[in-house]
């Protein structure tokens, strides 16, 4: 580095041109005439003419691997109460609901831990109850989208939940 070299400090957004070097102390000036003191280790020559007859060498890019678990299709949790359970004549309302939203959080954590990124929930077309509270769950959870499987129809018997 000389006198009238041009310059930039490393970690800021500064340069201009030396004014003295006094051993490991370089003094510079910037475009607005303000001076600046830095050691040599902490600036480096701005020049073009550096970078004008290097080559670009372009490397082939790898290939991301996908795992096949990401390939394959959704996992699909049916939540009609007859798959859940052996005696579903023995529950109640009530305990029905709560076994199904159960088993959809335990299947929520479950594709989160495996990193699965696609889960499809069968609720099936009935009253509501059942679909409301499928929606009221995921719309309580973070990191994942949501939407009806038959997206042409008003109401459909699915929902297609994508992890992040």
């Amino acid at each position: 580095m000389k006198i009238g070299d041009r310059v930039s400090v490393v970690d800021e957004d500064l340069s201009g041109v030396i004014t003295s070097v006094n051993g490991s102390v370089v003094v510079f000036k910037d475009e607005y005439g303000f001076t600046y003191q830095y050691e040599k280790s902490q600036l480096v020559p701005k020049t073009s003419s550096l970078y004008e007859n290097m080559q670009v060498v372009r490397k082939a890019e790898p290939q991301k691997a996908i795992s096949r678990k990401h390939q394959r299709n959704p996992l699909v949790l049916d939540l009609h109460f007859h798959h859940l359970v052996k005696n579903p004549h023995d529950y109640d309302s009530f305990e029905r609901l709560f076994i199904q939203k159960e088993r959809l959080l335990e299947t929520l954590g479950f594709c989160r831990k495996n990193h699965l990124k696609r889960l499809e929930i069968v609720h099936g077309i009935g009253d509501g109850v059942l679909q409301r509270m499928v929606w009221d769950v995921l719309e309580s959870q973070t990191g994942l989208d949501f939407y009806n499987k038959e997206i042409l129809h008003h109401q459909s018997g699915a929902v297609m939940v994508e992890f992040h």
